[in-house]
């Protein structure tokens, strides 16, 4: 217990500083030989740390129930009027397709799916390559967009195959993805719009899709807290010993690198749980983008393009509201903008 009491003021400085919370080990050294160590979670202080963040969890969770409103200010509050909100969110879906695509593009220009630890061999660098460039296209204009959003998920879960379920795990977010764009569409600003806009979807499945976007970038920062930290200490170790990021002696409260990796693991643990159970997103949001920003100036533009869905999804729910009002200017949003649609019997028609 003493033990964890000294280790409480170091845990605050890595929540505020830390530029290894949400660097991704796997995609920057040789994972070879590190799969995951569950007998080494299943010790003392892993559990404890872990507990203490689910403790939490249940606690804000809680709260925010009761309270059901951020304390950071949002649009309504900054003085942003329904109708300006409504057409922010017709542009919403533009532009997280263009932040979609862009490492999809990457990914079928370097032969990877996903993420670069997944590398693409044989006959399916091609296939996979030219899958990759088609759904960035799609994203990209619009075009298809559904169509296009269940081969994303098609292709993630053909990853399992190649790749395993653990690196496709990791990048679940991209499933998330799929089925926003699956039940938003791409909006008024694309070519689905301007001429096929019978692909449109229903406004009752188009509620979902900020939930799926959520709970897959939720999901994916969560699991990432086990896969390459909590569950994984060996290949966090390596990856400090590659990386000299255990920057904890320069603010006076070293620790070993064992306790900085469950101290990083639990600060990802907490953002991804707070996101996939939607409770205070703008204020974990804006807390998780200082580490989450600092590593760009190490990892350059792999870490860029890597996280550029993951930004764009964080800068939605950053501005997201949960009320009906919220929902209501988002659909609104989507189906009128520029290219209005609307639907008789159930069938929607431009």
């Amino acid at each position: 217990m003493k033990r964890i009491v000294s280790l409480c003021p170091p845990v605050v400085v890595i929540l505020v500083f830390s530029p290894n919370v949400f660097g991704h080990e796997k995609w920057f050294m040789e994972t070879a030989g590190h799969n995951l160590r569950w007998d080494l979670f299943f010790r003392p202080m892993p559990l404890v740390f872990t507990g203490v963040i689910v403790a939490i969890t249940a606690a804000a969770w809680f709260y925010w129930n009761k309270r059901k409103k951020s304390f950071v200010p949002g649009p309504p509050e900054l003085g942003a009027r329904p109708e300006r909100r409504a057409a922010f969110y017709g542009l919403v879906p533009a532009i997280l397709g263009v932040h979609l695509a862009v490492p999809l593009f990457v990914g079928s220009v370097q032969g990877h799916l996903f993420s670069p630890n997944n590398q693409l061999t044989g006959h399916w660098i091609y296939f996979v390559g030219l899958a990759l460039t088609g759904l960035a296209l799609s994203f990209f204009y619009g075009g298809l967009t559904r169509f296009s959003a269940v081969t994303l998920a098609a292709l993630w879960l053909f990853g399992i195959v190649l790749f395993g379920v653990e690196s496709l795990l990791d990048n679940i977010f991209y499933l998330g993805f799929a089925g926003f764009f699956f039940l938003a569409g791409r909006g008024p600003v694309s070519i689905d719009r301007l001429i096929i806009p019978r692909f449109e979807p229903p406004a009752l499945l188009m509620k979902w899709a900020i939930t799926s976007l959520r709970v897959g970038v939720g999901l994916s920062l969560t699991i990432v807290a086990f896969t390459e930290k909590l569950a994984n200490q060996p290949l966090a170790e390596k990856f400090l010993s590659e990386h000299q990021l255990n920057f904890t002696s320069f603010f006076g409260v070293p620790m070993s690198n064992e306790s900085f990796i469950l101290c990083a693991g639990s600060v990802e643990l907490l953002v991804g749980l707070w996101i996939l159970l939607g409770i205070f997103n703008r204020e974990i949001i804006l807390i998780a983008w200082i580490p989450i920003n600092m590593t760009l100036t190490i990892f350059n533009w792999a870490e860029l393009i890597g996280h550029l869905p993951i930004y764009g999804a964080l800068a939605v729910l950053l501005v997201w509201s949960y009320d009906e009002e919220n929902l209501r200017l988002w659909i609104e949003g989507l189906r009128r903008g520029p290219l209005s649609i609307d639907e008789v019997n159930g069938k929607v028609i431009p």
